[in-house]
């Protein structure tokens, strides 16, 4: 009777653990965000902020984000002998002088899209917001269209609630330098920013006003469609024998150092956006507040003078806009290039490293110092990486290379990581396809703990999310790569498709792929 009983109670208890499982992946299938975290969860331990939570750990947070935006500022002030050029005039002669006012149709057609996220400033949650929105659209679109017609963006939506989020796992989550601050904003705020970023985009479409080399945050362009622009150009240059210099700028908290005034005369004056419109960005960038929330504490509440808000709607596309100017000093150069966000890849294809290449690269990198400082951001020479292409029988005549970037003196990488993909010297994407490897097989051994407690739908959703999802990404980019590279990722989907199916090792394993519907890597 007591094994009995025993046996009942372990049944049971599986049966409830299964359950709750597989509804909590269930519930998250459609948004990764939401599946990852209690994934994580159950598998690792988070690296979150010490549980020793405090206002004066929340006042800390702040003032070191304040302060290294003010030692930025402090290092970037212009020489008043130095007059920056000004930026190209706008060509298209059209101009942008107000946004058009919505109605409660189109307020719900953007509202269905948007997650249902809630900001501690919200005064109810997302999800009551969008089950009540047949009765408070009304009002809710009379207040959107109230601002634009306006020009005047309400206080009440630009104050941010910050939360410190970690860079990369495995950091040290006690050190505030780790961490990137990301705000976040009340709804009806992120409401009224889309509504205005659905309209510039329009606008600028219209009149051809993008970089044509920035795939960040525009329509169909993506991190595969700049990396496969980027690795069509070099793999053409190295079938012709040159070498290719690829360099990688990054930029010390982008986002938080941009200049207002600067912005809005870079708006006016080369895109041509005017009127209440000019008006509505102007207040939208004034004024603005933050404090750090961490759980249910609190910093105090500052002013944020330089900057967009992370996490918002407007922000990366104000950022773009902000960064036009680069694209023009870059093809004066003879420099090609490539921009995502604030990833900025450069690569130019001399036949050899001779000091006329050398003097090619300083001179744009100097004139890029330049605008940036003029342009208040500064260049992380630290984090710049540089990463010559090419035949074996060329970029062996390099190892010694060295290139100064801002004072620092960077020399050449056997690998860099661009986008989310390593890349190496011949293009092979064998050490990408080895992180990956590594990478998946971790994550199977994990989710090998959690299998004989997951049903099998939901055991579909977590592979997907943790494993083909690493397979899929920018797989554009191994087009033509050698079966031994592929082989290697064809081996995680095979241990991917045994631990789903129960399949043992000495089975063949296509019949179950072609049963689960699962295309092979060469596919």
């Amino acid at each position: 009777m007591y094994k009995q009983h025993l046996q009942l109670y372990n049944d049971t208890l599986n049966s409830a653990r299964s359950s709750y499982y597989s509804g909590i992946i269930q519930s998250g299938s459609s948004n990764p965000r939401t599946l990852f975290n209690p994934i994580n969860t159950l598998l690792k331990p988070l690296d979150t902020i010490s549980h020793s939570f405090s206002v004066e750990k929340c006042n800390s947070f702040l003032s070191f984000f304040n302060d290294k935006i003010s030692t930025i500022q402090s290092q970037l002030t212009i020489d008043p002998a130095i007059r920056p050029k000004p930026d190209p005039p706008l060509t298209t002669g059209q101009s942008y002088s107000t946004f058009a006012t919505i109605t409660s149709s189109d307020l719900s057609s953007i509202v269905s899209t948007m997650k249902s996220t809630t900001c501690n400033l919200d005064p109810l949650p997302t999800t009551l917001l969008k089950a009540c929105l047949p009765i408070l659209s009304t009002l809710t679109t009379n207040t959107v269209n109230s601002s634009l017609s306006s020009g005047h963006v309400p206080s009440s939506l630009k104050l941010a609630s910050v939360t410190p989020v970690l860079k990369k796992p495995g950091l040290d989550p006690d050190s505030p330098n780790n961490y990137r601050p990301i705000s976040n904003l009340p709804f009806l705020s992120k409401i009224l920013e889309r509504v205005v970023a659905k309209q510039l985009i329009t606008y600028l479409d219209t009149n051809d006003l993008f970089e044509l080399f920035q795939s960040g945050f525009h329509s169909k362009h993506s991190t595969e469609t700049a990396l496969l622009k980027v690795t069509n150009d070099l793999l053409l240059s190295s079938d012709t024998g040159s070498l290719n210099i690829l360099i990688l700028l990054d930029l010390s908290a982008a986002f938080d150092t941009i200049n207002h005034s600067i912005l809005l005369s870079r708006l006016q004056s080369t895109l041509g956006i005017t009127g209440t419109a000019l008006s509505w960005l102007g207040s939208y960038l004034s004024d603005r507040h933050q404090f750090i929330a961490i759980n249910n504490c609190q910093s105090a509440t500052t002013p944020l003078i330089h900057g967009v808000p992370q996490g918002s709607v407007l922000g990366p596309l104000l950022f773009i806009l902000y960064m036009l100017p680069l694209g023009q000093i870059l093809r004066q150069n003879g420099l090609r290039f490539h921009c995502y966000a604030d990833v900025k890849q450069l690569y130019l294809p001399p036949k050899t490293t001779s000091p006329s290449t050398l003097s090619t690269l300083s001179n744009c990198l100097t004139d890029i110092k330049s605008w940036m400082q003029n342009s208040f951001l500064k260049l992380n020479s630290n984090k710049s990486e540089i990463l010559i292409i090419g035949p074996d029988t060329l970029t062996h005549s390099t190892q010694n290379f060295t290139l100064n970037i801002d004072g620092s003196t960077i020399t050449r990488s056997t690998k860099i990581r661009n986008l989310g993909v390593i890349l190496d010297p011949t293009l092979s994407f064998l050490p990408h396809v080895n992180h990956i490897t590594k990478t998946a097989f971790f994550h199977l051994r994990n989710i090998a703990r959690l299998r004989p407690n997951l049903s099998t739908t939901a055991s579909v959703t977590v592979i997907h999310a943790f494993i083909s999802s690493r397979l899929d990404y920018c797989n554009g980019l191994l087009y033509g790569t050698t079966n031994k590279v592929l082989k290697k990722l064809q081996y995680v989907q095979n241990s991917a498709a045994r631990l789903l199916t129960g399949t043992r090792s000495r089975e063949q394993i296509t019949p179950v792929l072609r049963e689960l519907y699962w295309l092979p890597i060469q596919h």
